[in-house]
């Protein structure tokens, strides 16, 4: 049976399908709850109001602990740093724009830690790039001295897809990126050579995006008929597909009865070699 973690190459034990709470607004302390209940063990979430309510995934956490004996050491917390280009100015900020860049970050981080009520992050994400490899490493630099405090297990970074940029980071990394986290389609040719230094590298591809990109394979006569073989849904045999070929799918799906179906995909058997070669031309490998 498949395992339902993956260990990185920080050491740490990974959900291998993530929840996503992004542009879960008020409901992300009902979904992320119901996500957990029903078997999710991984939540990423990111330190800017913009897109996510991190302040109320912490609320989830403190309600599973309270009323359904879940422990935050039992889930596994993936938030970012989200530089100022990506916050949106009319809402509060969670560090102030004036300060140095390693300043925000420290101050983004005690945001997180006091939004999600906890003393310790999982996988802290750059939530992309910044305007040069000089800046994207002053934030890194900082980030790193997080896991060296004992604060942050593993680090990584999102919305990077120029691979030169990331063997770059990888380079000059103290704490290698353990995970990229990137949107998974075809305009980016499934980010098939970022995929290819991600599996040399041990690092783990995050993809997002994974369903609502890719309507054309999920609509493939072939996904169907193993969906169908499988009693199962053409989104489970995709994600299926995905963990077998080692990556760690997110799913922010609001629908309960989804969220058991994409949870239920972590105790089903791999695919068979014959199907997997198949699915991989859909994804340019």
């Amino acid at each position: 049976m498949p395992s339902t973690t993956v260990t990185t190459n920080a050491g740490v034990q990974m959900p291998h399908l993530i929840y996503g709470t992004a542009w879960k607004k008020e409901a992300t302390t009902k979904l992320v709850i119901q996500a957990i209940l029903n078997g999710f063990r991984g939540i990423d979430t990111a330190c800017q109001p913009k897109h996510y309510r991190e302040d109320l995934v912490g609320q989830a956490l403190v309600e599973l602990q309270n009323k359904h004996n879940i422990s935050r050491k039992d889930l596994f917390i993936q938030t970012k740093f989200t530089s100022i280009d990506g916050q949106d100015r009319s809402k509060p900020l969670p560090y102030d724009p004036r300060v140095s860049l390693s300043e925000q970050v420290r101050q983004s981080f005690s945001t997180s830690l006091e939004n999600l009520q906890t003393d310790y992050i999982d996988s802290l994400v750059l939530h992309g790039p910044e305007r040069s490899h000089q800046l994207t490493m002053e934030v890194y630099r900082q980030c790193e001295k997080f896991v060296d405090e004992g604060r942050v297990k593993q680090l990584g970074i999102s919305n990077l897809y120029d691979l030169n940029k990331l063997k770059k980071l990888y380079e000059d990394a103290r704490h290698k990126p353990a995970v990229i986290q990137n949107r998974f389609h075809a305009e980016t040719n499934f980010d098939h050579d970022i995929r290819q230094f991600c599996r040399e590298k041990n690092i783990f591809y995050q993809s997002f995006w994974t369903l609502t990109a890719n309507p054309q394979i999920l609509a493939d006569p072939l996904i169907r008929q193993l969906a169908q073989d499988r009693h199962g849904t053409p989104a489970q045999i995709f994600f299926r597909f995905l963990m077998d070929i080692g990556l760690t799918p997110l799913t922010g799906t609001t629908d309960e009865k989804h969220m058991k179906e994409d949870i239920e995909v972590l105790h089903w058997h791999s695919l068979d070699h014959e199907s997997v070669t198949k699915l991989k031309i859909f994804i340019h490998d």
